[in-house]
């Protein structure tokens, strides 16, 4: 008689656990996410009740395996074109595959091909150039304006866009598996023999001389002339190069539903009302599908590399599936020592993250992010990339991101509880 009961009592368990899931599983519904009852990822906890810290055996040995997994091969054996072989990565989801080591080789392409065109920048407010590489691929250039230690402390949103900036935050998105920003590598281009002799007219009337230095000042919104150009060193100029995606592939543009005003003063509305999620669920493209964890996972990635500058955003196709990439990321690494929390707003205001982020984000805490990145960054053309105050601010960011997981969590666990008493 006993067993009979027992076994009542552990299905009736098992069914009001089973209910409450149901009640309490998250209201949107995108792809398929590993959460807690609450929506929310939950790590392993000891006896004390604090997340397990990795032993330093446990750190050496993930360092090693993600060093080795992202270190690039720029020797790879190709046995086609780079750049086909580059646009058949791009899938719906993703610019390029998890494992895919090619990547080195394409990179070395994109550094070392022959010029064989060269124009004005694509629109925008900033000033590139738009480079045609032997063999039909189109990149654009983006040219080094400041030093590695340049500091910004205007705003989050300061200045013009660091050309290491797009290297540092590719190779971040690959380490961090998001798998959603274009290649990109550094390169020294010789302006008097690379870029004059195969430049348009629209380009070549907007070069001139600074003292013994080339410059251009090119085609942009806040190009105005010889006062906004930049200058090589000599005639030699650093900048970023970064794939084209293929044409096959249309880009959708999307206003930032956390946007900010850009005015002194003026304050956005997700600045002002705390619910301000609810609303930007309750539209069709971010209450279904896979696009809001998406723009989570891109807040992540922002206030990792200190990016306030993500006003608009393009998707990989118009569906609602279609993958948020992340694109134009030179408005990042300006200030080391400055933190900008607003950038994590829609994690903290919608309170939900993919278990896959969550995991990864914890697989490279306690210094292992900087370590592996720093590894990679090491091999590309123009290294040194970042100073190590940047480095720092990662894993110091990387840190306030899982512990405000933790408190919107504890926060979510609460209100749950207060809720059941009240019945």
């Amino acid at each position: 008689m006993r067993r009979k009961w027992r076994v009542l009592v552990c299905l009736t368990v098992i069914f009001i656990l089973f209910v409450s899931y149901k009640i309490l599983e998250p209201d949107i519904k995108g792809e398929i996410i590993q959460t807690d009852n609450k929506g929310l990822p939950v790590a392993r906890e000891d006896n004390s009740g604090l997340v397990r810290e990795k032993t330093q055996r446990d750190k050496e040995d993930v360092v090693s395996e993600l060093q080795k997994k992202y270190r690039l091969d720029f020797n790879y054996p190709l046995k086609e074109s780079p750049w086909r072989v580059a646009e058949r990565m791009v899938k719906g989801r993703e610019i390029h595959p998890e494992y895919a080591p090619e990547i080195g080789s394409i990179l070395r392409e994109m550094a070392s091909r022959k010029i064989i065109s060269a124009d004005t920048g694509f629109k925008g407010t900033q000033l590139k150039l738009s480079l045609i590489l032997e063999g039909g691929q189109v990149v654009a250039f983006k040219p080094r304006w400041y030093r590695r230690e340049e500091i910004f402390t205007e705003t989050p949103y300061s200045g013009a866009d660091r050309h290491n900036g797009e290297i540092a935050a590719f190779h971040l998105n690959r380490i961090l598996e998001f798998r959603r920003t274009p290649l990109a590598v550094g390169r020294k281009i010789n302006l008097k023999t690379e870029i004059i002799p195969s430049g348009t007219e629209q380009l070549l009337k907007t070069f001139f001389v600074n003292g013994s230095n080339t410059c251009f000042y090119g085609k942009c919104y806040y190009c105005k002339g010889e006062e906004t150009g930049v200058c090589a060193e000599g005639d030699v100029l650093e900048g970023t190069v970064i794939l084209w995606l293929p044409k096959s592939y249309p880009l959708k543009t999307y206003r930032h539903p956390w946007a900010r005003t850009y005015r002194s003063g003026k304050l956005a509305q997700w600045e002002k009302d705390p619910d301000y999620c609810n609303a930007v669920k309750s539209s069709p493209i971010y209450g279904h599908g896979p696009r809001l964890f998406d723009l989570i996972d891109t807040a992540v990635f922002d206030f990792l590399i200190g990016n306030a500058d993500r006003h608009r955003y393009e998707t990989l196709g118009n569906q609602l599936e279609s993958v948020f990439l992340i694109l134009d990321n030179g408005k990042s690494f300006g200030n080391p020592f400055h933190d900008e929390i607003s950038i994590l707003a829609p994690l903290y205001q919608c309170c939900v993250i993919r278990f896959d982020t969550y995991n990864r984000l914890l697989t490279l805490s306690d210094g292992i992010l900087s370590r592996v990145l720093r590894t990679v960054l090491k091999q590309d053309p123009i290294s040194p990339i970042l100073t190590e105050e940047h480095y720092q601010a990662l894993d110091r960011r990387l840190k306030t991101v899982l512990e405000k997981i933790q408190t919107m969590s504890g926060q979510y666990t609460r209100k749950q509880r207060q809720s059941f008493s009240e019945r």
